[in-house]
């Protein structure tokens, strides 16, 4: 049998074109998609990992990623439903997913309230960008994974 060294990493899976955002869309990047040619990557959305549909109703964070694990904040819909239960689910499934690979490392989108890395809205639906990470992001890197967003790339 051969033996390969592969790099596994996380990727949103809107990302890669995968109608899975909240507006039942993709985020298509094309510099995502370009690492296909090199590098193995390994579709997950959190959301739906949590048990949300798709599509659904945006949500945002009144706090950041490490609030939300902490129980210090929550995420809610942007009619005001809380939908934490579901986010944190969703982000220890991913953690999984990424033990049981081996995998080190994610890409995932900029602004999400679960996959944002680095950039979170600000939890009035006001279409405000202030920094911090998203749940999912927050459970990786406090996990010793490294997680980078697409605009990093």
């Amino acid at each position: 049998m051969l033996s390969v060294n592969v790099i596994l990493i996380l990727c949103s899976a809107c990302l890669i074109g995968i109608k899975c955002n909240y507006k039942g869309e993709d985020n298509l990047s094309l510099k995502v998609l370009k690492l296909l040619e090199n590098e193995v990557l390994i579709p997950v959305c959190p959301e739906q990992l949590g048990g949300l549909p798709t599509p659904r109703e945006s949500s945002e964070i009144v706090g950041d990623g490490y609030m939300v694990l902490d129980g210090k904040a929550k995420v809610l819909t942007c009619s005001g439903r809380d939908v934490t239960s579901n986010f944190v689910r969703g982000a220890e499934e991913t953690l999984k997913i990424a033990r049981i690979y081996g995998i080190r490392s994610a890409i995932f989108k900029q602004g999400s309230p679960s996959c944002g890395s680095g950039k979170v809205y600000n939890g009035t639906f006001s279409k405000r960008l202030v920094i911090g990470d998203g749940v999912t992001t927050a459970l990786l890197k406090r996990n010793g994974i490294k997680v980078v967003s697409e605009e990093e790339i």
